[in-house]
């Protein structure tokens, strides 16, 4: 096993988790119950970590990490007909529902 991704938030651990499993590559949550020792131990010795269970699917794991990241970083972008700001996870207009051109 190894280790792919690891913070702070739960919750970005567990929809990394989501995302890589629903491609096919089996994962394994460790310190999943290590909240408790927050405060005791070092800081980021209680951070949920996702191990990829498979070390032959390690690249293709992190290139779905990637690719999810990349995703997070596209730009905002004005609606043509409205002229309201949608964030880049909007595909559609939140305001007319009008598809992003």
């Amino acid at each position: 096993m190894k280790l792919l991704y690891t913070r702070e938030n739960r919750y970005l651990v567990h929809n990394i988790q989501n995302i890589i499993e629903n491609n096919g590559v089996m994962t394994s949550l460790k310190n999943e119950y290590a909240g408790g020792g927050v405060g005791d131990l070092v800081p980021h010795e209680s951070w949920l970590e996702l191990w990829v269970v498979n070390d032959y699917d390690y690249d293709k794991a992190m290139q779905l990490i990637n690719d999810t990241m990349k995703e997070s970083e596209k730009p905002e972008w004005t609606c043509s007909a409205c002229k309201e700001i949608n964030t880049a996870a909007f595909e559609f207009c939140w305001n007319c529902q009008k598809n992003h051109d």
